[in-house]
């Protein structure tokens, strides 16, 4: 059977491999909000020092977001992507070798994290770069879809699995478990993927057919200069980041923050916290396929704009709602679920995000992605630690309140982005 007829092609193969990398990259990142009632009680942290550890991975991840995109452009997703995993691997491991009696104790977990954050920031700039030269553009939402899908599978699975480490063998058990799955699933990456699909060997005639006239054909040899210029006068692209923004601030609440705030501000205890907190994560892993699988088909039957703007804007709008209700909610259990209505709403529109980033920009789609996401990681960044601090002032339902306000403006800046608009690169022509 032809390459391209086959139930799955080798880029639903690889693109899969990016959904497990994705999963790997959220169990990494996401380990220390679960073990942060053990960190903080260990080396003596206050809610607000905590706050600027988790900061800390956003800020590193938020900084090197435009040079991770440049590298994935300039050595390809697949030694980039490999590189990355046994880079976060090892600062994984090393936050387990901060001492506990050391005077500089928070600055090294605040570097620690830093450090880790640089090590992360390349691999969805990366997966844009593959997604852009292997997959049509008919096919990104639902591609995107599973990527980010790996968002919620990972930070889903941290909660049960990592509370069952930490309480028969301790938290740094529970990093050495990142750690490790890391590094096996980056070999699987190394050894199935390629940068380009004429460069995979079981990529057929017929595959490689289909995706060449659904993508930008740009040649192995040809590297065109980034068009920065044009990037940064693309009204597109600053409305992509400043939309971003406001979903990063959002969603890290619920990466940085839900565990605790289940604990703490609701009463459950921590077993069943653990539980709890999965369910925003088992949303946004099935609304993020929904939601990218609606925007390839809402593209076909009404146009582009539609299917990646139209269905966006009204999944952030959406968004604002569940956090309002949610949060005002008086049962500890209505709350859970109606919040995490909130999380599954937001990441319907995720794959619009980075479909779009892809679409306008092409063969710099890695470089465009990561200016992008840098808005989303600087969000998150502040709400880790703005979050909690409107938490002590003024409440947890005010907390939410200023992420629904914030969720509202990244609605209306969809308005200002039109997807079938290709970045025009002003500064090769």
């Amino acid at each position: 059977m032809a390459a391209g007829r086959r139930p799955f092609p080798v880029r639903a193969q690889l693109i899969f491999a990016l959904f497990l990398l994705s999963t790997v990259a959220f169990l990494d990142r996401t380990n220390v909000s679960i073990a942060g009632v053990a960190i903080s009680e260990e080396y003596r942290l206050d809610k607000i020092e905590l706050g600027w550890i988790f900061s800390a991975f956003l800020l590193g991840y938020a900084g090197f977001q435009i040079p991770g995109g440049w590298i994935a452009v300039r050595f390809g997703p697949r030694r980039v992507l490999t590189w990355a995993v046994l880079w976060w691997g090892a600062f994984t491991a090393l936050t387990t070798a901060v001492p506990v009696s050391a005077a500089s104790t928070l600055t090294l977990l605040i570097l620690v994290r830093f450090g880790l954050g640089i090590g992360e920031s390349v691999i969805y700039p990366a997966a844009n770069q593959f997604v852009a030269n292997w997959i049509p553009v008919q096919e990104r939402g639902k591609a995107n879809g599973w990527i980010f899908a790996g968002v919620g599978a990972g930070a889903g699975l941290t909660p049960p699995i990592l509370t069952a480490i930490i309480a028969s063998h301790g938290w740094r058990a529970s990093f050495w478990f990142c750690a490790v799955v890391g590094v096996v699933v980056g070999m699987i990456w190394h050894l199935a993927a390629r940068d380009r699909p004429e460069q995979h060997p079981r990529v057929g005639e017929a595959e490689l057919a289909l995706i060449r006239a659904g993508t930008a054909a740009v040649s192995v040899e040809s590297r065109p200069p980034v068009p920065w210029r044009a990037i940064v006068s693309s009204r597109a692209i600053w409305a992509l980041t400043l939309s971003y923004f406001t979903f990063g601030y959002v969603v890290w609440i619920f990466f940085s923050w839900f565990f605790i705030y289940l604990a703490e501000a609701r009463g459950l205890n921590l077993k069943t916290s653990a539980i709890y907190t999965m369910l925003p994560f088992i949303a946004m892993t099935v609304c993020c396929l929904i939601g990218g699988g609606a925007s390839d088909w809402i593209a076909r039957r009404f146009g582009m704009r539609s299917g990646r703007c139209g269905l966006a804007a009204l999944a952030l709008l959406l968004t604002a709602v569940f956090l309002v209700l949610g949060s005002m909610a008086q049962s500890a259990v209505l709350a859970t679920f109606i919040l995490a209505g909130g999380a599954g709403a937001i990441y319907l529109s995720q794959s619009s995000f980075w479909s779009v980033s892809a679409d306008i920009a092409g063969p710099h789609a890695g470089v465009v992605s990561g200016v992008m996401n840098m808005g989303c990681q600087v969000g998150g960044a502040i709400t880790a630690s703005l979050t909690p601090w409107i938490a002590v002032h003024f409440g947890w339902t005010a907390a939410f309140i200023v992420a629904a306000v914030l969720v509202v403006l990244g609605a209306f800046a969809w308005l200002l982005v039109d997807p079938t608009r290709s970045l025009q690169p002003a500064a090769t022509s």
